[in-house]
């Protein structure tokens, strides 16, 4: 590979403004922005100049086809970019947030990802009570793959199918086995954790953040990403906001007004809906928490 030849590969690490770019599977170079370029992430699709044997400068991103990610009043935090499907992992115990999982989804259907749940320690008699509350997604059609994670060999031959020919993100909250989970799914995921920081100079523990994997046995990547306490959704504009639920579509239909905010006026299909049992009273309250933190933010 001649110096300063541009050549084009997919991010698989980023650690501050040091970045991992993998050229083929067995390739991946450190490399880092010009200027002040800021904003790459995992799954991003960049040209590359090559500075010496083993390093590289980021020359071009490629658009994006989408990007996940959350946000705040204090910050932004991008998960990954041009994925196929995002594979949410909650567990039977300890008992996991609704609410989150509900705004994970919202950020995944407004980015057009289709999204995925895994019910990890599907072995504990507890399952009966998560799978309860995971019944009104399941009945918006939202796939609920039940495992656990323990049984390594079973819940790889369970997910493979999913994963093959796609570029899936896997996120979760803290202690809902996620990293027990790609781990099944990724046996030297350690491995490369811990190259990744020798080669940044950190030594062996290093701040968790995304990395891509090669699903072995499968034509599948696999992205994780640190374990998330909150998940803002900052960035959503109202038009944002409804596309993130997709049970609001038909009744949108029937609103009197074109403007409507689904919240008070007259003749509002969505409130409609939600009076005859249509639309689940805590999908729709969400929507209204999310909205009123849009309009929390607009004010400052």
């Amino acid at each position: 590979m001649k110096p300063n030849s541009l050549q084009q590969g997919t991010v698989v690490a980023a650690h501050g403004r040091h970045y991992f770019v993998e050229l083929h599977k067995d390739e991946v170079i450190k490399c880092y922005t010009r200027g002040k370029r800021s904003g790459i992430c995992v799954g991003d699709l960049v040209d590359i100049s090559m500075q010496g044997i083993d390093q590289g400068a980021i020359e071009r991103v490629h658009e994006r086809r989408n990007l996940l990610y959350r946000s705040d009043e204090m910050r932004t935090k991008q998960f990954a970019a041009n994925i196929d499907q995002l594979m949410i992992v909650v567990a039977a115990e300890p008992p996991f947030s609704e609410d989150l999982t509900g705004r994970a989804l919202v950020a995944a259907w407004t980015a057009n990802i289709a999204p995925v749940i895994i019910l990890n320690k599907a072995d504990l008699p507890s399952v009966v009570l998560a799978r309860e509350r995971l019944s009104t997604l399941a009945k918006l059609g939202v796939e609920i793959i039940e495992l656990s994670a323990l049984d390594k060999s079973a819940a790889t031959d369970q997910l493979l199918p999913y994963l093959d020919n796609k570029i899936t993100l896997l996120l979760g909250q803290s202690a809902m086995g996620k990293s027990t989970l790609l781990n099944a799914l990724v046996p030297d995921a350690n491995a490369h954790t811990q190259a990744h920081s020798q080669a940044l100079g950190a030594g062996r523990h290093t701040t968790t953040s995304t990395r891509l994997y090669h699903v072995p046995n499968s034509t599948g990547r696999l992205i994780d990403s640190p374990g998330f306490q909150a998940f803002g959704l900052s960035h959503l504009t109202p038009p944002d906001i409804v596309h993130g639920f997709p049970e609001f579509q038909e009744p949108i239909e029937h609103c009197r007004f074109y403007n409507c905010s689904h919240r008070h006026e007259p003749g509002c299909g969505v409130v409609a809906a939600l009076q005859d049992g249509s639309i689940h009273p805590e999908r729709y309250a969400l929507y209204q928490r999310l909205l009123s933190e849009f309009e929390s933010k607009s004010r400052y």
